[in-house]
């Protein structure tokens, strides 16, 4: 089992080692000493931003996918309220079949928001690997990993950040510097885990997704993934530290970046950019539409109430006017006519009787 680990980490390890030898050889030419903690650091530093640079395709689609997911959480509430308290097999695979056609439907999975972590975890290892067997490669145990030779293990196993040597960690450290260091790096590492957790969730969650099990589940995270990277912290070499730092540093950016450009429909986030953009006198995105539909919905409401009173039209009612007027003139016409006839009928009468 270890032996097909290693093969299957050993690309990953060569890519890392590729990269930081790279960006190593850039600061060395511009003058860093070759075996400095700041051409390390930095050569770390650009291996952050080469990974996450290229997973930034992967970062859009979290965040579409976490939209989705806080979106369409009332449709999932009615789901799960719909087959509440059935436990039979049949009530729990249609609920599981209709929330899957939810999914589909909608484009989105709850695993989506999990990419990016699972796509660095690889290079998080491979450099976890390459400064904890830089002491190995450069006493000759270990073989090279692609461009760190032995000199090269050498200079950086020997780089200094601040006193604490990059490959050094917290639980196998002899000197203060290291646990200063390690400590430091290690609050730094969860405050940025917490702040990246806490701006989604307070400026970029829709006021009807706060209150449902995603949303509790998402703070809930907030909370406790900064623990567990305290706790494990101790375990992992300065470089790594700097590593992962500079990753959570990159994700809050990047994150403030979309959500001020592109927010969750009826988030905080949202207002605030239609009211920047009010203030600047520019079109807000979607008010067109909304106000267009707005506008047909209008229309067929009052095509809806003329179809429920059918008024009459004035020549309608002109025509139905004048039929009345004559019916009644005919009327009385025949009225004044029988009257008449009768009283000539009386006149006539006592003259033949004389």
């Amino acid at each position: 089992m270890g032996d097909f680990f290693n093969s299957l980490m050993h690309p990953i390890e060569l890519l890392v080692a590729w990269i930081m030898y790279g960006f190593h050889q850039v600061f060395t030419t511009i003058g860093l000493d070759p075996a400095s903690g700041a051409a390390w650091a930095l050569s770390i530093i650009g291996l952050v931003i080469v990974m996450r640079a290229a997973m930034i395709p992967l970062f859009v689609k979290q965040i579409n996918a976490s939209r989705k997911m806080q979106l369409i959480q009332p449709e999932l509430q009615k789901i799960q309220k719909k087959y509440k308290g059935k436990t039979d097999p049949e009530s729990r695979q249609a609920m599981t079949q209709e929330t899957m056609a939810l999914y589909r439907s909608e484009g989105t999975n709850p695993f989506s928001s999990c990419l990016p972590i699972l796509v660095q975890s690889p290079f998080f290892f491979g450099l976890f690997r390459v400064l904890n067997g830089l002491e190995k490669i450069s006493t000759g145990e270990n073989e090279p990993i692609g461009p760190i030779t032995r000199e090269v293990a050498g200079q950086a196993e020997g780089a200094t950040l601040f006193g604490a040597q990059l490959s050094d960690t917290f639980l196998g450290a002899d000197n203060t510097a290291t646990y200063i260091v390690t400590i430091i790096l290690i609050i730094l590492m969860s405050a940025t885990t917490f702040l990246t957790q806490r701006q989604l969730m307070t400026k970029n969650m829709p006021a009807s997704a706060l209150d449902n099990p995603f949303a509790k589940q998402q703070k809930l995270i907030m909370y406790i993934m900064p623990v567990v990277f305290a706790v494990s912290g101790v375990n992992f070499p300065i470089g790594v530290l700097l590593y992962w730092f500079t990753t959570n540093v990159w994700s809050m950016v990047q994150q403030f970046y979309v959500i001020r450009k592109m927010p969750a429909p009826g988030s905080a986030a949202e207002k605030a950019l239609h009211a920047r953009l009010a203030k600047r006198g520019k079109p807000i995105p979607g008010e067109a539409e909304r106000k267009a539909a707005e506008e047909a919905e209008a229309a067929a409401a009052a095509e809806r109430s003329s179809q429920r009173v059918q008024p009459k039209s004035k020549k309608r009612a002109k025509k139905q006017g004048g039929a009345g007027a004559a019916a009644k003139k005919q009327g009385g016409s025949g009225a004044a006519k029988k009257k008449g006839g009768s009283g000539a009928v009386a006149k006539k009468k006592p003259q033949t009787d004389s």
